[in-house]
């Protein structure tokens, strides 16, 4: 059995309702839900979220929400991996026992099956605990510095800030869409970026983390481009 959790909270600061906020004519979650559903790939599709206002509206879209996240586990200082474990651990003592669980991540509309597709077939053909949704940054990271309040900046790798690097290592981040994970992985909370995980190379243009404003502008001009190149 595989069972998508979306977790997707109320209370956003810096975009007000983000995750039921529209995008292109439906909840930004929406898309996310729908990507699950057309990977045939999941048993169970639920939402793990605080907020009533959230339950009612993914409900209608087609996801369950059989349990109401609890207020400590609602704010930002928790973790993704403290919200999937109260997940599996309701899941469990309800008799439902999931093999696989993957954490799909609400604003995440340029999500593709294709690639939840491959983190499957991935994580189920190996002795992985983890297979994410990455990509590589557009340059090194030791060129990379820091800048408190906007003054003078600071390398963060001073040593290697002048170093020109020829090797074939390329520099990844979490893209911020999905994780797929065996259920004993995420019932006692391994490590996510650990030896037993692998990941999913995505395109860096499709792979936008909406934190900010300036981030849902990005997708949105990211989703109308793909839309009219299709």
């Amino acid at each position: 059995m595989n069972i998508a959790i979306i977790p997707a909270r109320g209370g956003s600061k810096r975009i007000l309702n983000k995750n039921i906020k529209k995008f292109h004519g439906k909840p930004i979650i929406a898309w996310t839900i729908e990507c699950a559903v057309k990977s045939n790939l999941f048993d169970k599709i639920i939402v793990s979220t605080d907020d009533k206002k959230i339950a009612r509206v993914v409900k209608k879209i087609g996801a369950e929400v059989p349990f109401i996240r609890p207020a400590s586990l609602a704010k930002n200082s928790v973790g993704i991996k403290d919200v999937i474990f109260h997940s599996v651990s309701w899941l469990l003592k309800n008799n439902v026992k999931p093999k696989y669980i993957c954490c799909m991540f609400p604003t995440a509309p340029l999500m593709r099956t294709m690639d939840v597709r491959l983190g499957y077939n991935k994580i189920k053909k190996n002795k992985y605990n983890y297979v994410f949704s990455s990509t590589t940054f557009p340059t090194s990271i030791f060129r990379s510095f820091y800048s408190d309040n906007k003054k003078t900046p600071k390398p963060c790798f001073p040593k290697k800030f002048t170093k020109t690097f020829r090797n074939k290592t390329n520099f990844f981040y979490d893209a911020g869409q999905f994780y797929w994970g065996k259920t004993e992985a995420w019932l006692n909370k391994k490590n996510i970026f650990a030896k037993y995980s692998s990941i999913i190379e995505i395109p860096r243009w499709r792979a936008v983390d909406i934190n900010t404003l300036e981030d849902w502008n990005v997708a949105n001009k990211l989703f109308m481009a793909i839309k009219n190149v299709k």
